[in-house]
């Protein structure tokens, strides 16, 4: 079923729900409190707009209560003082002010543990992820799914960034141990009984989206166009996308470790084929034994090559290891901003 919504600047706002085979049992949800969460990190020249995009399409559920939860992520462009502005105009915003830069993650994990509401929904403050489409993600909620993810349906990111997600997720999917749906980012409805269980991940290597999909419960998902940037530039430059990569896949899969078993024996049996080799040229052709030092470096280049490959591996889930048995804070809180402060 389609869902026809106005389009507001040439944007895109169309969406559309998919019903999952099962059929999930209708709740009442009427002055019900919805929580956005919201992580902010130097988005100064379109925090404005987005607030008032938000405000109105929300402006036409009024049988819901809002809150509307900013996690200010150690900005440095003045979003802080605009988003100060933002809570005291209007009583249902509230900021997290981190003391410095914590990173995408786990600002959305800082806005779940402050959000209050029966649904939480998380999304970005760029308009890459619509405002009206989270109101069809509420109806699902409604309808009875406990998690709603918006899957991306086109989106307007430069080619190589396509490529590489859509390649990226699709191999996440076939290595992780959980089944992480393609081409979704952290736009999503939690219920607040699954908001609960998610407070309860308290790694530091975070891939929330993976975390999300382990937990199970009743999942449904809205299908969406994702726009271009409303102002300002990406905050996840080829080096943080890397990370995450990274993290989603020593997060739910032991695949790495996995391969480095599988290459390790396809070295043993290249290496007994080479000593075969080796010898059977010394006992029947001795005359052209003098020769082998192409053949010693390519071998000695090869296990080199391998050895180190296993080891970068290796290295990456005992970092994760270290980390985690520091057991420090996932993030530090400067200060919690509501209307009524001065």
């Amino acid at each position: 079923m389609s869902i026809p919504s106005r389009a507001t600047d040439g944007r895109r706002e169309e969406a559309e729900r998919h019903i999952p085979e099962q059929q999930f049992q209708q709740r009442e949800t009427t002055g019900s409190l919805v929580s956005y969460v919201l992580p902010v990190y130097n988005e100064v020249e379109g925090i404005r707009g987005f607030h008032d995009e938000l405000a109105a399409a929300v402006a036409t559920r009024p049988e819901y209560d809002y809150e509307f939860v900013y996690v200010n992520d150690g900005s440095a462009d003045g979003s802080l003082r605009l988003l100060r502005e933002i809570a005291s105009e209007d009583t249902r915003v509230r900021v997290v002010d981190f003391a410095r830069n914590f990173g995408h993650q786990l600002a959305i994990t800082a806005g779940l543990d402050h959000a209050a509401g029966d649904a939480v929904i998380i999304m970005d403050t760029d308009l890459q992820d619509p405002p009206k489409v989270s109101l069809h993600m509420v109806d699902e909620w409604a309808s009875g799914a406990e998690i709603v993810s918006a899957r991306r349906r086109t989106r307007t990111d430069t080619w190589f960034k396509r490529l590489t997600a859509h390649g990226y997720y699709r191999l996440l999917r076939r290595c992780a141990e959980v089944d992480i749906p393609v081409d979704t980012g952290d736009f999503r409805l939690l219920d607040r009984r699954a908001a609960e269980e998610l407070r309860g991940f308290r790694e530091r290597g975070r891939f929330i989206r993976g975390m999300v999909a382990s937990m199970g419960f009743q999942q449904s998902e809205v299908v969406f166009d994702r726009d271009e940037r409303f102002a300002g530039q990406t905050k996840y430059p080829m080096r943080k996308m890397l990370r995450l990569a990274a993290d989603g896949v020593t997060s739910f899969s032991t695949a790495p470790l996995q391969l480095i078993t599988r290459m390790g024996f396809v070295s043993l049996v290249l290496a007994v084929l080479g000593i075969l080799y080796s010898v059977t040229l010394r006992i029947f052709f001795p005359q052209v034994t003098v020769s082998g030092w192409t053949m010693i470096m390519v071998v000695m280049l090869f296990l080199g090559g391998v050895q180190m490959l296993s080891l970068g591996v290796i290295g990456s889930y005992v970092g994760r290891i270290y980390s985690e048995v520091q057991q420090r804070p996932l993030y530090i809180v400067r200060k919690v901003i509501r209307h009524d402060d001065d």
